[in-house]
């Protein structure tokens, strides 16, 4: 039985997508986020199961960062630069799939008896396949492939919705599951770190064979029926992107959004242990934030149809000013932290959905601009605020751990403990969330969007005729 044709959006754009083409995209995304999510993770498991301080944990994960930051520009010009039949995108899901499978597991195997320098150096180069190489090489075609599969923004968000979904799934099961699994995986009911190797083995093989249907499944549809980019110098390119103000907003953004989803993460072990006193309780706090994370995600699509996609992202992140506001009343109530995380729960929700539109309108605003997407530098935009945040979230922490003397075997939280706690559980994220909500109201490209799209048209449509009359 052959597929219904498919019809166009409301802005007259004509869409390539199906719901099992939504499916297989998906698979980049819990590659991706079983990285990141093991990253903002990964602080816990240094102090407290490999006996690592914690400002020198912090210190090796922002070097990491610092290194992987400028890997995803560089990625960004490679892929530019290719030229595989296969397309610009798709074959670095097959390359990946397999390192992504040691990255993962890499992490956890810390030599036993190792210190001084040589530990140092064992957490730093596996930082570095691990984000600075690995993820890098699939974030950027990752991101790219939004713009190159459909012109659809109405497919872009439907994409960016199930994205987030399926990311937001290994990123719960990481943040709820990996405290109990690892404990009933451990001796005596006390995660050791045989346990979480094991766990990552099982996350990692799933990571590979997801990349591996993404590969089988994802095409460049849009790509095919454009004028290539012209190649232009990394320098060149990377000034054209800074006075792009929209690619601007998105990368801060994805930074800001990033970090929040990082400390949210890294976090919710020490609250629960140390402030509401079981760390156990992180597993009823990662199952009430399922509640506001399938409405979300149920819902964000039906917002963006009636409000658009900056006023959804402006009513998710007033949400969010609010709800960590009467967290800063009562810090250390059980109650309104389960009621009001029902609140930062969905406030976070249409970013991870909508993030990848709006950095596909500020590619196009570069087309519009420039004649040229710069479509792989660009993409780097989303995959920089994401990996730059999972490692600066939990160096933030490591940070304030060490100014308040965090002691891992206390009996009990001292008060600066308890502030410090505090600090990267409720009051950054809410400094974040004004931020990002002063950001948001400075995209004003979506009111423009049909208008640009075809100028870009017609111009295109012009320089076609004049080729071919030339010819």
């Amino acid at each position: 039985m052959k597929n219904k044709p498919l019809g166009v959006d409301k802005m007259g754009i004509q869409k390539t997508m199906r719901f099992k083409d939504y499916l297989a995209d998906c698979g980049g995304q819990f590659a991706l986020n079983t990285m990141s999510g093991l990253i903002a993770a990964i602080m816990y498991f240094y102090t407290d199961k490999v006996g690592v301080a914690a400002a020198t944990a912090a210190n090796v994960l922002l070097a990491a960062k610092i290194c992987d930051a400028f890997t995803d520009l560089i990625m960004g010009k490679i892929m530019d630069n290719g030229n595989s039949p296969k397309g610009k995108c798709r074959p670095w899901f097959l390359r990946m799939a397999i390192p992504a499978f040691v990255a993962i597991v890499a992490i956890f195997m810390v030599p036993q008896g190792l210190t001084g320098f040589a530990q140092i150096a064992y957490l730093f180069l596996t930082n570095i396949f691990l984000t600075a190489i690995v993820s890098t090489a699939i974030s950027i075609p990752y991101g790219a492939l939004m713009v190159m599969r459909t012109k659809s923004l109405e497919e872009r968000s439907t994409m960016g919705i199930f994205r987030a979904a399926a990311g937001y799934v290994i990123g719960m099961i990481i943040a709820i599951a990996l405290v109990p699994i690892t404990n009933l995986l451990g001796p005596n009911g006390v995660a050791d770190q045989a346990a979480y190797i094991k766990f990552a083995v099982v996350v990692g093989a799933l990571s590979a064979v997801f990349l591996l249907i993404l590969y089988f499944n994802s095409k460049e549809t849009a790509a095919a029926e454009e004028k290539p980019d012209d190649g232009m110098p990394f320098k060149e390119a990377i000034g054209k992107l800074f006075k792009n103000k929209y690619w601007v907003i998105v990368l801060i953004a994805n930074l800001f959004v990033n970090v929040i989803y990082a400390l949210s993460s890294s976090s919710g072990t020490y609250y629960a242990k140390w402030i509401l006193g079981d760390d156990n309780i992180v597993g009823i706090l990662g199952a009430v934030g399922l509640i506001p994370t399938f409405v979300g995600f149920s819902i964000v699509g039906p917002m963006t149809k009636k409000f658009g996609i900056v006023k959804t992202l402006k009513i998710s992140f007033i949400l969010g000013i609010i709800g960590n506001i009467v967290r800063c009343i009562f810090p250390a109530s059980l109650p309104v932290t389960l009621g009001v995380a029902l609140f930062t729960g969905f406030s976070t929700i249409p970013m991870m959905c909508l993030g990848g539109a709006l950095n596909s309108m500020a590619i196009d605003y570069n087309d519009y601009l420039y004649h040229n997407k710069i479509v792989g530098m660009s993409a780097s935009a989303t995959s920089f605020g994401a990996k730059i945040a999972s490692g600066l979230g939990a160096s933030l922490i490591g940070w304030i751990l060490a100014a308040v003397h965090y002691d891992a075997s206390a009996a009990a939280a001292t008060t600066s403990v308890r502030y410090g706690i505090y600090g990267f559980s409720i009051y950054l994220p809410l400094l974040m969330m004004v931020g990002l909500y002063l950001m948001i109201r400075k995209f004003d490209l979506e009111a423009k969007y049909p208008e640009m799209m075809a100028e870009i048209k017609a111009r295109n449509e012009a320089e076609a005729a004049t080729e071919k009359t030339v010819e």
